[in-house]
């Protein structure tokens, strides 16, 4: 080990410990191949070599608490504790979507119990809990409204969505608007004669399907990608 990079040092005696690279990965929900191109020292193509970034040290310290103490001790005047990597600024802030008059949209969601306007996630729970989206800077939320979407969802459950995704092109759940009204409904592709169209249909049976058709004022916000149902004990 020539590194003189404290970081680097403490990781490679991390990865000895728990028994290599694809192991620690395995540990701290990681990419191995990111962790042996920085324990084996490879360079970038400016010449320089992968560093541990502060994503992947606070990774490792929620996992391992103690794992700069790996470095050597004449080192330990360079490498921050625990407690300040733990504090580093790498949560995911998903924001509420925004419907009202501000972003010009001015839409009405019926039955809508208060909104959700916030959440505050680690970097890995957004990796480990949301996937298929076009990027982790395109989630937002949207606080569940009427009873159409029972059980599925309840008015007042957050709903996650992709707003990265404006286009129906495949079948699924998507908050959209059809003129100012707004909908979180499934959406199927339906071929007919005259052309395809698009089915919205509620999880609540007693609610009957519409079809979205050309020339209706339409469009698509974003895909729904995970939804949460609330139940009271």
């Amino acid at each position: 080990m020539s590194t003189t990079d404290p970081f680097v040092l403490a990781l490679q005696r991390l990865c000895d410990k728990v028994g290599g690279h694809d192991a620690l990965a395995a540990r701290i929900g990681a990419n191995g191949q990111s962790i042996y191109q920085i324990v084996s020292e490879r360079k970038l193509p400016s010449g320089n070599p992968k560093s541990v970034g502060p994503n992947l040290r606070a990774r490792l310290t929620q996992v391992f608490p103690d794992w700069l103490n790996e470095a050597l001790e004449n080192d330990a005047s360079a490498i921050p504790s625990a407690h300040q990597l733990q504090n580093e600024k790498t949560d995911v802030v998903i924001r509420q979507f925004e419907t009202g008059g501000s972003m010009g949209r001015g839409i009405v969601l019926a039955e809508q119990p208060g909104v959700i306007k916030e959440w505050r996630v680690s970097d890995r729970w957004a990796h480990e809990n949301v996937h298929r989206i076009t990027a982790t800077k395109n989630l937002a939320i949207v606080t569940g409204f009427g009873p159409s979407m029972q059980p599925l969802f309840n008015p007042g459950d957050p709903l996650l969505v992709d707003t990265g995704i404006n286009r129906a092109d495949v079948d699924g759940i998507y908050f959209f608007r059809v003129g100012e009204e707004g909908f979180v409904k499934q959406l199927q592709r339906i071929p007919t004669a005259a052309g395809l169209v698009l089915r919205a249909k509620s999880y609540n049976t007693l609610y009957d399907p519409f079809d979205i058709v050309s020339g209706m004022d339409f469009e698509v916000f974003a895909r729904v990608v995970k939804v949460w149902r609330g139940e009271e004990f």
